[in-house]
């Protein structure tokens, strides 16, 4: 009985560590296998790391706009090896911090890669092209392994970085081109920009943040065009060649690009290759585990969460899934996800957050002339004294037979922080009324939601 459980969970990153600890407090007996650090993508080489470098990133700002604060600044130096340092640190010790969680809540933790011997029990290894191997069973299994960096299928496309290996650097190149529109591009470019990277962004598209309002990204790309980010739209990379430190880039209309450094930022994808699931009766599409609205796969025992099922890849997604799963089969509770109503935000320079929908998914569902929008546009206090050009967009879309408010969006200082609590009246079903019934708290950015006319 030593290596039978109630749940073993595939992954300790931020949706398997959730669902662990909530089954515990269940008294169920639970394994978590994890070959990598304790945290997950999130923790370790994703959200809390890039968060860290987005803090030390804005001291150049700070240290430029100090002299308008009557602030006298000389012979500041930008140590970047010390903070790719510490950043490391931080990393470590909240790594030690989840692994204290796990022992604290009775949780076995199997240091490896786990791979399906049979529907009910895993293999797992301290290496994957290890032969011996440890296999432990239980009822339930959950899968919640998270996802990796795609990286194109291009030549010398080994030459470039991808999201993982960014956090490995020791020091900043002098020049980077940063492949990609999303999330993870443009938040990497803005970091290396106030450090003082060259970079050069390239897009496949015509547009930033395929997902977001339009409205929200253009004033994203119109602030990283004047911080001096070069953002290149409808450009596909064709090659690489050179050396780290010399590389040129190859597009496809045979333009080149000298630089240091490339970073591809094209997107993720489940990181389901090494665990034998046609042995436990798994059924995937392509790399994706195939779940229905419960989270269940094709196997009557075996379930998934997070971005191994390609739903909604966020931290928080994958935490919520985890936390109503497991109250589901553990504590006898009905819970379902909402996933209508998700915050997401990105943490570029500006910060821009949203929730609920954008004005072209708005204007899709209910119409044109069924909905009404809202917004404001203006310089913020905080940048009154440096007179530089920096601006905040609010944007709310209400939709008119209701007065519902079904989007709210936002660029500049501290969005996210906004938009989380906006998302609670949204949650609620706050209309536009609410709103404008609300107290402004004078001055700040956010009193700009409950005056908007």
């Amino acid at each position: 009985m030593k290596n039978t459980f109630d749940l073993i969970v595939l992954g300790a990153g931020s949706g398997g560590l959730a669902a662990a600890k909530r089954a515990a407090k269940y008294g169920a007996r639970v394994a978590i296998v994890e070959g990598d650090l304790v945290g997950g993508t999130c923790v370790i080489r994703g959200c809390v790391p890039k968060k860290l470098l987005v803090y030390g990133s804005k001291y150049n700002e700070y240290l430029s706009n100090a002299e308008s604060f009557g602030v006298q600044v000389s012979n500041v130096n930008f140590d970047l090896e010390t903070l790719w340092r510490n950043v490391r640190k931080e990393v470590e010790r909240l790594h030690e911090i989840h692994i204290g969680l796990l022992e604290k809540a009775g949780i076995t933790l199997f240091n490896g890669w786990a791979s399906f011997s049979s529907p009910n029990s895993v293999c797992i290894k301290k290496t994957q092209d290890q032969t011996n191997f440890l296999e432990i069973s239980a009822r339930d299994i959950l899968i919640a392994v998270g996802g990796i960096p795609v990286r194109p299928n291009i030549i010398g496309s080994s030459l470039g970085l991808v999201s993982d290996q960014v956090f490995e650097k020791t020091k900043f190149p002098k020049k980077i081109v940063i492949v990609g529109a999303g999330f993870i591009a443009c938040e990497f470019a803005c970091i290396f920009n106030n450090l003082g990277v060259d970079v050069i962004q390239l897009v496949r598209g015509s547009r930033l943040l395929k997902g977001f309002d339009e409205e929200l990204a253009l004033a994203l790309q119109s602030q990283m065009n004047s911080n001096g980010i070069e953002i290149r739209f409808k450009t596909s990379v064709n090659s690489i060649k050179g050396e780290i430190g010399n590389l040129k880039v190859i597009l496809e209309d045979k333009n080149t690009i000298n630089c240091c450094e490339t970073l591809f930022a094209t997107g993720r994808r489940p990181f389901t290759e090494n665990l034998n699931l046609k042995v436990a009766g798994v059924e995937t599409d392509g790399a994706t585990i195939k779940v229905d609205n419960l989270n269940l796969t094709s196997s009557p025992n075996i379930y998934a969460i997070g971005d191994v099922t390609n739903n909604v890849n966020l931290t928080p997604v994958a935490i919520e899934e985890g936390r109503v799963l497991i109250d589901r089969l553990y504590g006898k509770q009905s819970r379902k996800i909402n996933y209508d109503l998700i915050p997401k935000a990105v943490f570029s320079q500006p910060e821009i957050a949203s929730i609920g929908l954008s004005e072209a998914d708005a204007v899709s569902k209910y119409g044109e002339n069924n909905i009404k929008t809202y917004r404001s546009t203006f310089r913020p206090m905080s940048q009154s004294l440096a007179k530089n050009n920096k601006q905040c967009f609010l944007k709310l879309i209400v939709e008119k037979s209701t007065d519902k408010i079904i989007g709210c969006h936002m660029a500049g200082e501290n969005s996210a922080e906004v938009i989380q609590m906006a998302s609670i009246a949204l949650s609620m079903g706050a209309k536009k009324i609410d709103f404008d019934r609300t107290m402004a708290l004078h001055p700040t950015i956010a009193e700009e939601f409950v005056t908007m006319t």
